[in-house]
């Protein structure tokens, strides 16, 4: 299963995950400060979501990439019941 990423779908993947790395950022530098715990805890959790929301927007993708490779009869070799194992191992993944 090759994943294809572009335009829109691109675009917000990374910027999902560049915010993630400026909240990571953040919370080492948060740390190094000595900065309270809540702070450190809350900046790690909001920098956590934005890596799950990237995750699920490129499973997503894979998803639809996949159901189209079905439908088209393009499987790669793969079977349908097959990709669906692959994509939801990838799924519960982010869980």
């Amino acid at each position: 299963m090759e994943l294809e990423l572009e335009g829109a779908d691109l675009k917000s993947v990374l910027n999902r995950l560049r915010r993630a790395q400026g909240q990571i950022s953040g919370v080492i530098r948060m740390i190094e400060e000595g900065r309270d715990c809540e702070e450190v805890v809350t900046q790690l959790a909001a920098a956590s979501r934005a890596l799950d929301r990237a995750g699920f927007a490129i499973i997503a993708t894979g998803m639809q990439q996949c159901m189209t490779d079905i439908e088209t009869g393009r499987k790669n070799g793969e079977d349908a019941q097959q990709m669906r194992a692959r994509l939801e191992k990838l799924f519960l993944s982010l869980a």
